[in-house]
Order: C-alpha cells, then structure tokens, then sequence
C-alpha cells in the first residue's frame, strides 16, 4: 500500500504541502494544467526551487485576479463542485472547509451556516486546498498518517485582530493530533494546513515500520534563521495486515428519516461490504444520523458518489482499515425436509463455529408452522449448540 507520512516539523501550509508535492515527483506542468481547467478565471502559478536554512525545497506562488471577497461555506463549496476536479478531489477539498467552517464555528460561537471565511476564502486558499487534494489522488496515495505538528507561538493579524499563535480556529482543527514546536516563533501551522492534514489524516500516527520511497520538503515564504522552514513529506509503502479496506463515513442531520434506508441501500449497492446507521447528537445537541460503510479500494469512489448523491452530506470522511478475517466455508444440511445453509468459521485454536442462514430460518420455520426462533433452538440442538 503507497502511503504519504506528513512530518510537519516545522509546521504546514497549504503552499508547503504543494510545493513538497512536487518535490515528491508531481509535474508542474499537470499542475498548470489542472489550474487551467478549473474555469476560476486567469491564475497562474510560480514554481522554483529555493534553499531553507540549506535544505533544497520547492516553493510556490499563486499570480491571481485582484478580489475582495468574504465567503460563507456554501459559496467556496459551489465553486468547488463547479471545477473540472474529480469527485474525489471535490469530496476532499468540501470535508476541509467544511472542518474549517466548524472551528470557526466553535470558536465565535455561531453556526457553520454563518461563518464568514476570511482569509482562507479568498481564492488562493481554495487552490491551495483543491490543487493539493487533486495533486494527492494524481500521485495515488492509499491512505495517510502524520507525525507531530509545529504550532509556533507569539501573535498574528488578522481579520478579527490581533491573535495567539496558534490562531484559534487552528488549534480546534487540530483537537487530538499531536502537535509539538510550541517554542518556535511565528505562525507554523495555518488553518488551511491543519484543515488538509486533518481531513486526510484525522491524527493517525505513522506506522512503526515502513519503506521509503522518496522524500520531499515543500518551502514556506518566510526563512527563519532558527530552523529550515520546510514542510517534509514523505512517500511510503506498507504492508496491511488481513484486508485492506476503507471505511466512508459521514453525519448528517438535515436528512428526512424515511430517506435513510434508501441512502444505506444505496451504499451496499455502490459495492460496500456493510453499511450502518447509527444515531448522533451532533454539535449544540442537533440530533443526526452517522452513515458508515466498509467498501473495498476498487468501490470507493462509486461508494462515495453513492453518499453524496443518496445523502444531503456535503462531506464524508473516509481512512484505511485492516480486517484479519476467519477461515469461513459454507455447508447445507436437510432438516424435516427443509434445506438449511450454514456458514463455518474455523477458529484460531481450531474450533468450528457455524451458524444457520437467517432467511432459511424463516422460510423453515413458516413451512412448519414454527416460530424462528423454534427452528434456531432445534437446529442448535442437532448441530451440538454451533447452528
């Protein structure tokens, strides 16, 4: 499995994590492709290699049309759809600002709908965030993990005023990541940095043993005297453990009740192997629904098509999962004249275990004027207590 490890030791931003993209082998040239097409008018992009503190880097530097624009989520969430990204990429770049909009949210005490985007709504945040998650599906990353990430410390301005470092917004983002660099001055993480490495990471640490493939360091715009200020990504391969799977996960709670078992259909139909539907209390107590489904690698984008188009979700979360699974067999067996199907697992000390198919229950148990549960006690008892 080709993963990307984040080692922000001296903090992210989104022209960090392009440019250490880059680094890692993406072309500039796909990259200038990419902004051409995405139809958000005449930007072009600036791409040189530089030094930090001696460590060879790419840096980056949008050219963009003058604006002055303060935009809510649902303005940045239609310019997105409205690129010629992939689904994936959209789904990606919607969950980011969508985390963002929620830690601004939690911090000015207001409501997602009404966060006004500041500084990261302005365009050259939105490319940063699309191009990067563009960029990362381009060089085929399965899954992601990080190491601790630099904060910084001292004092920003921004739209608000004058603020601690790290700004507010960013210290939400980062809720249950380790972060470390506390000493360091001057702002290391950005929101747009931290709402990118949680969307693809959520704070899940680097595997214990891992292959290098390549590193690559992405350089920030200023060069302290104290430390390389570079964001070092570094290309992996890992070896799952049982079945590597994914799990797509999103809350919802703006979506009529009766419209649910058709959206959790819709998932198995996409290809998941399961999909389950449990009830959330969302922030400020909104009650809600969490859609979770376990979908192989080759069904995952029709499974999260499948959740946008079924579902009122305008994000989704999704991470790698292992699945070590038991030897399994199938067997049939007659039983007053019924045919009753049954799955076997063998267990790690050589037990069998097995269970009779519920549907054979049923449909037994009506052909003998039974109850089911009549039909599941007989068919223990002849199995020794395994059916």
């Amino acid at each position: 499995m080709k993963v990307l490890i984040f080692d922000p030791f001296a903090g992210i931003s989104g022209d960090m994590l392009l440019g250490a993209l880059l680094d890692l082998g993406l072309e500039a040239s796909w990259l200038e492709r990419f902004i051409a097409q995405l139809g958000l008018g005449d930007i072009s992009v600036t791409v040189q290699r530089t030094r930090r503190r001696g460590i060879d880097s790419v840096h980056i530097d949008f050219q963009l049309p003058h604006e002055h624009a303060h935009r809510h989520l649902e303005q940045v969430v239609a310019i997105i759809n409205g690129s010629a990204a992939t689904d994936l990429a959209k789904a990606r770049a919607i969950e980011a600002f969508t985390l963002l909009a929620k830690a601004e949210a939690e911090v000015h005490g207001t409501t997602v709908e009404k966060v006004h985007f500041h500084e990261v709504g302005a365009l050259d945040a939105i490319l940063d965030v699309l191009c990067s998650m563009a960029a990362i599906e381009q060089l085929e990353f399965q899954d992601f993990f990080t190491r601790p990430v630099a904060v910084g410390q001292g004092w920003i301005d921004i739209e608000h005023g004058r603020f601690p470092v790290p700004a507010p917004a960013t210290l939400e983002l980062l809720a249950g990541i380790a972060v470390t660099g506390h000493e360091l001055p001057g702002e290391c993480t950005t929101p747009t940095g931290a709402a990118i490495l949680a969307t693809l990471t959520g704070g899940r640490t680097a595997p214990a043993a891992f292959r290098v493939l390549r590193s690559g360091y992405g350089a920030g715009t200023r060069d302290p005297a104290d430390r390389p200020n570079v964001l070092r990504l570094i290309a992996a391969e890992i070896e799952p453990a049982g079945d590597a799977l994914y799990v797509v996960q999103a809350d919802v709670d703006d979506l009529s009740a009766e419209y649910v078992p058709a959206a959790q259909e819709a998932l198995l139909r996409a290809g998941a192997l399961d999909a389950v539907v449990s009830n959330i209390a969302m922030k400020k107590g909104r009650p809600a629904v969490r859609f979770e489904a376990l979908t192989p690698a080759p069904a995952l984008d029709s499974v999260l098509n499948a959740l946008f188009a079924s579902t009122t979700t305008i994000g989704a979360r999704y991470w790698a999962v292992q699945r070590p699974a038991l030897t399994r067999t199938e067997s049939e067996l007659e039983w007053r004249g019924q045919r009753i199907r049954r799955k076997e697992v063998v267990l790690p000390d050589g037990t069998v275990r097995s269970k009779a198919e519920y549907e054979d229950v049923l449909r037994a148990a009506e052909a003998l004027g039974m109850s089911a549960l009549e039909v599941r006690r007989a068919l223990d008892t002849l199995t020794g207590g395994r059916s």
